[in-house]
């Protein structure tokens, strides 16, 4: 077992299609549509903003990313847009993740979050799932200004533990960040709940796993 796990926050640890779950009476039959777009748009800003030399914080992309799924999918009512951003202040955290932090402190492991998340974000996150007790590290790409997945943004992990890349399990749902990771040095492992297809496959995660449950056993195969 690796001594040191960190965990990306947002689709990892946190569902982000919780908050239109909390309104999809209100939101109607493209709730689901709209919140992948709301995703999809919030992901693609940070690339592209990263890629053009800018830096806007998370908070305010998550903003303009839905106020862009609102204009997309008009049968969405504007008047949840304040609920929808509350409620994305305080995700759903997946229902496997607190017992599966548990374990894994239990066993002497040292636990962080390392998210493109703004600080405010994240500890709003963080406090509303109970895990503030189980984390060493709350890590946010903001103290740097940039986004993943920038190899300076996973030196924040070893720079805060003082360990090699090697010695870091990092844990990703998004094959993107893991792709990232793995070019950093830490052995990767994929949460691909959805069952979704690779990619990046010169770029291969260490573990391909169906849960975060199955950390506890580092399945193979998942």
């Amino acid at each position: 077992m690796l001594s040191t796990y960190v965990f990306d926050a947002y689709g990892t640890l946190f569902d982000v299609h919780a908050a239109i779950e909390r309104y999809r009476g209100a939101a109607g039959i493209e709730a689901e549509s709209f919140s992948q777009i709301w995703r999809m748009k919030q992901l693609e800003y940070t690339w592209t903003l990263t890629l053009a030399g800018h830096y806007v914080d998370f908070w305010t992309l998550t903003e303009r990313a839905l106020d862009f799924a609102l204009a997309r999918v008009p049968s969405i009512d504007r008047s949840l847009r304040a609920d929808l951003l509350e409620a994305y202040l305080r995700l759903d955290a997946f229902p496997e993740v607190r017992a599966t932090l548990a374990e894994l402190k239990a066993r002497g492991a040292r636990l962080a979050i390392l998210s493109n998340g703004s600080p405010d974000m994240l500890a709003s996150a963080v406090e509303a799932a109970g895990l503030t007790s189980l984390l060493d590290a709350v890590l946010s790409v903001d103290a740097l200004r940039t986004y993943k997945p920038r190899a300076e943004v996973y030196a924040l992990a070893t720079t805060h533990f003082g360990v090699e890349p090697q010695d870091v399990a990092f844990v990703s749902s998004n094959r993107w960040d893991i792709m990232g990771a793995a070019t950093f040095g830490f052995r990767t492992f994929w949460i691909n709940r959805s069952q979704m297809p690779d990619e990046y496959g010169p770029f291969p995660p260490s573990r391909r796993l169906t849960g975060l449950a199955r950390l506890l056993t580092q399945d193979r195969t998942g």
